[in-house]
């Protein structure tokens, strides 16, 4: 038996942020508590990245619809993120001394934490198809760095407290 603990270690699965688009939670226009939007019912048939979306809010009722063709991702790591189809600031999100750390929904925001808490990073070879890609290959390089892994957790555990008060 070996006394060297194992130490935890993240794959990258792959995943785009396209992969999150498909629910987003946001603060809602009409009462700043927490809505999301998702893809809503259409008779078109279109489904993905374009889908028709629709913002709701469970606590003022408000509802939108989006159904055009473009989208405005998150670009600027000095200003708080927003949706890309209603333009409308996220939920997730929190700001540290490097940038924003946010994320579209739990199950984004849980792959960067484990990502950033692992001590064992491994990912895409970058000669693979879409490798250079993923939503952990393209974090911003003061998320990646180990000497700041604390104060990202931190930042990710804020984010999870508001959900709470939400």
């Amino acid at each position: 038996m070996s006394s060297i603990p194992l130490r935890p270690r993240f794959r990258d699965p792959g995943s785009t942020k396209f992969d999150f688009l498909s629910s987003v939670l946001v603060c809602c226009p009409g009462c700043r508590k927490v809505a999301r939007v998702g893809t809503a019912p259409d008779s078109s048939g279109l489904h993905g990245l374009f889908a028709p979306r629709r913002l709701v809010c469970r606590s003022c009722g408000i509802a939108k619809e989006w159904n055009r063709r473009v989208l405005a991702l998150h670009r600027d790591r000095h200003t708080p993120a927003t949706d890309p189809y209603f333009d409308v600031r996220l939920w997730l999100q929190t700001e540290t001394r490097h940038g924003w750390v946010w994320a579209y929904h739990l199950e984004h925001l849980d792959l960067i934490r484990r990502f950033v808490q692992a001590p064992l990073r491994e990912g895409i070879p970058w000669h693979e198809p879409g490798g250079k890609m993923t939503v952990v290959a393209r974090l911003p390089g003061w998320m990646q760095q180990a000497r700041n892994r604390d104060e990202v957790l931190r930042a990710i555990a804020r984010i999870h407290a508001s959900l709470l008060c939400a």
